[in-house]
């Protein structure tokens, strides 16, 4: 095992080097120091990484007081009454939670935790060779025994529209970071991020255009999930558009409006853009083709998150970079695999167990999925058409939420759809959506269901506590049964 960060004329060296101090690559170092190994992350930017500053935290601190609003307009005795926001109180929030964009605390936790923090510009240099480049200019070599494992995520795409570079558009980093709310916003995307973001900056008092090029929202997800949402969208005053494609963007003046064009000969003139189009790996300038990748690309793995086109098994990929779920969660999951991968090989042992603790199977059938509108989506494994694709025979179970004894409590005109996808064969559950105010809790029950396989006959006996929105459980079964 090599020596802890021992430092000579040539480099330090390691048992571990991770590239990227997202929560990811926090977690892979954690789980080699916990198993005995010397760690070290390197970070070109804030510790903590996207989730902490521009992503998870702050959009949810912006959503939550929007989606609570919501609730308390849909309660009696409170609704009808004016509850305004107090925009300052929200914007204080939102940057308490993304820490002021300091990561002292984080970087605290790293030290604390025996894992050395090296701020540059981290490149493969040759096979477990890692060189930083720090902030002064001065370029330190690292060395790694065991491993190195990338983790430096994605960076949003915005497509190269004739005007968009003159018009500054925002990404999700500005969405989530504003510190003033535009009077209009045009959101291009109808995924994840922007109905998310449409949905905060409409309940903050923006005037909200989302376009999408598909024929729904949220097409990776059931249906009727997106149709909901437009529908909630529309309700909150969004004018929503499907269907259509942006073909041109601009902006006369610096601190004039934008306009946007769309292929159906439309035009919206807004404050701002946001394009909410996708996601590429933060590969570009890695020093991948030193090691025989092609820069910029998506990193393939096993289930071991060890990339399998590079000889040897030192490299490794974790998070958003091996495209498998861009999500926190699983980047973390994956982490805890990496790590305990990681450090069983340098002990010699294999790399399976009985516990699957060096294999990432959750990202094949059973990734798990909030997204937090108003009604809120939630989802986990196979929709019912990706279970068809795959040559399942399966059901899809349908329920309306407002049926559940629950729904009244949470809201006077709760709406809401639950549904699984059952593989009639095996009578186990393969993928579960809910939508409607209050879930994103419900979904981790159906986790387990999925990731167990745990027979319907078995959860007939998971008994509901009523009155409870997870009391849909059992009325789903009853649908089964009955039907």
């Amino acid at each position: 095992m090599a020596a802890s960060g021992a430092d000579d004329e040539s480099g330090s060296s390691y048992d571990v080097l991770v590239l990227g101090a997202g929560p990811g690559g926090e977690n892979v170092a954690d789980r080699a120091r916990a198993a005995g190994l010397s760690a070290a992350v390197v970070e070109s930017e804030l510790a903590g990484g996207e989730c902490s500053y521009w992503a998870c935290m702050p959009s949810k601190a912006l959503l939550r007081p929007v989606t609570a609003r919501a609730d308390a307009r849909h309660t009696p005795g409170l609704r009808g009454g004016a509850v305004p926001l107090d925009i300052e109180d929200v914007f204080g929030h939102r940057d308490a939670q993304a820490s002021h964009w300091q990561d002292d605390g984080q970087a605290a936790w790293l030290a604390s935790a025996g894992i050395d923090l090296v701020r540059g510009h981290g490149r493969l240099s040759g096979p477990r060779q890692v060189t930083v480049t720090q902030e002064d200019g001065t370029v330190r070599r690292l060395s790694a025994q065991q491993a190195v494992v990338v983790v430096t995520g994605s960076r949003a795409v915005v497509p190269d529209l004739p005007g968009v570079a003159d018009a500054r558009p925002w990404t999700s980093r500005e969405a989530t970071s504003a510190a003033r709310v535009p009077e209009s916003l045009v959101v291009v995307g109808g995924g994840v991020v922007g109905v998310e973001m449409a949905t905060a900056w409409a309940g903050l008092g923006s005037r909200v255009t989302l376009v999408a090029r598909g024929s729904g929202l949220l097409p990776r997800m059931e249906p009727f999930a997106g149709e909901r949402v437009a529908d909630a969208l529309r309700a909150a005053g969004a004018d929503v558009r499907v269907g259509v494609s942006v073909t041109e963007v601009a902006r006369a003046r610096p601190d004039g409006p934008v306009t946007v064009r769309t292929d159906d000969g439309q035009e919206v003139e807004a404050d701002e853009v946001l394009f909410a189009t996708g996601r590429a790996p933060r590969t570009e300038d890695l020093g991948l083709e030193t090691v025989g990748l092609e820069p910029g690309s998506w990193l393939t793995v096993d289930d071991t998150l060890c990339v399998t086109d590079v000889e040897g098994g030192w490299l490794y990929a974790v998070g958003d970079v091996n495209h498998r779920a861009l999500l926190t969660h699983q980047s973390k999951y994956q982490a805890r695999i990496a790590g305990a991968a990681i450090a069983a090989r340098a002990q010699g042992a294999v790399t399976t167990d009985a516990w699957g603790a060096h294999s990432a199977t959750a990202d094949h059938h059973a990734v798990p999925q909030v997204v937090f509108t108003d009604p809120e989506v939630t989802a986990v494994g196979l929709t019912a058409a990706e279970a068809e694709r795959a040559g399942r025979r399966v059901r899809a179970v349908d329920y309306d939420m407002a049926h559940v004894a629950a729904a009244g409590l949470t809201r006077d005109d709760y709406a809401g759809r639950a549904r699984l996808v059952v593989d009639v064969e095996r009578e186990v559950v393969v993928g579960a959506t809910f939508v409607g105010p209050g879930l994103a809790e419900l979904l981790h029950s159906a986790t387990i269901a999925v990731v167990g396989e745990v027979p319907l006959s078995r959860l007939w006996h998971a008994v509901p506590s009523y009155p409870t929105l997870s009391e849909v459980w059992l009325r789903l079964l009853e649908t089964y049964r009955d039907s």
